[in-house]
């Protein structure tokens, strides 16, 4: 397996989901606790992308090994392991890997942090086995929107917090909730680009036997739903500045609002895989670069 076939296995590429929150995490913890554990935290970033890869590979074995014989050309032509010839025991073994070393890991940092690291840590373990797993995966229900946003958005910058405050008592239900607020704007983006690759994935979806929220809103209201969670995303990162939880320079990231508005009105003209997704792409990059930058250049002027 060359080192290309490997990125594309693992979708190199989207690892800024999970990259984005854990910085914003970092940001979060600094801007209104000024410290920060980098050992601990190395370790987590570490596991985390472990575990986000194995969640891919799986998501990529689940569909190539579930997918019927009504779905012989779409092996062969869409999945990677599929078009790449790839030894299905093989990309198992790496999936397993992955996943055993991230839960080493993160038992580690369990016995070290304490139990609410174990209650996350879990819950993360099973919606990424689940989302392509088991008898009714999340992906191809109306709630993997919900499930992958809320994972990847959310509960990895609230870990990432935790790792950070474990010592000290600040760490309760109304942090956590201030941490949703403040997570808002990678949760949605997250949640948009996932409805987007169900939009583009429609008739797939039906031809695999998959019903995701696409299937239950239509398309026109689906892509309505796109639109909007990109406005939810805004508002929290507003209201989070609002209450002192961001600094007050994180609304320079409110200067991607155009760009971020001619792709959602793109998309809103085409709904293409190989033509359009990539617009959900390119707003979950600049969501990340410009609210990263600005949430830094706030802590750097304060």
């Amino acid at each position: 397996m060359t080192l290309s076939i490997f990125f594309e296995l693992v979708e190199i590429k989207a690892k800024i989901a999970s990259v984005w929150p854990f910085l914003l995490g970092l940001i979060f913890v600094q801007a209104n606790f000024h410290q920060l554990n980098w050992g601990i935290t190395a370790l987590f970033f570490i596991a985390m992308l472990l575990f986000n890869m194995a969640v891919d590979i799986n998501d990529n074995y689940q569909d190539y090994t579930k997918a019927g014989n009504q779905a012989a050309e779409w092996k062969k032509k869409t999945n990677i392991i599929g078009v790449q010839h790839l030894r299905i025991r093989r990309v198992f073994t790496l999936m397993a890997s992955f996943a055993v070393i991230a839960g080493i890991i993160g038992l580690y940092l369990v016995w070290v942090t304490g139990w609410p690291l174990l209650v996350m840590g879990v819950l993360c373990f099973l919606v990424g086995y689940l989302y392509a797993g088991g008898p009714r995966p999340l992906s191809g229900t109306p709630t993997g929107e919900f499930f992958a946003g809320f994972t990847m958005g959310y509960l990895i910058m609230l870990i990432t917090v935790y790792l950070n405050l474990y010592q000290t008592t600040a760490f309760n239900g109304g942090l956590m909730a201030r941490v949703l607020l403040a997570s808002g704007v990678a949760v949605m983006a997250i949640a948009a680009l996932l409805l987007a690759n169900n939009i583009c994935d429609a008739k797939e979806d039906l031809d695999l036997e998959r019903k995701t929220i696409v299937y239950y809103l239509g398309k026109r209201r689906s892509l309505w739903l796109f639109a909007g969670f990109y406005i939810v995303g805004y508002l929290s990162l507003i209201a989070s500045v609002l209450i002192g939880d961001l600094p007050v320079w994180s609304l320079l990231s409110l200067i991607s609002i155009p760009l971020i508005y001619r792709n959602v009105v793109a998309f809103f003209q085409i709904q293409v895989k190989k033509q359009t997704f990539i617009l959900a792409v390119r707003n979950l990059a600049i969501l990340a670069l410009t609210t990263v930058l600005a949430e830094l250049l706030g802590l750097w002027i304060s």
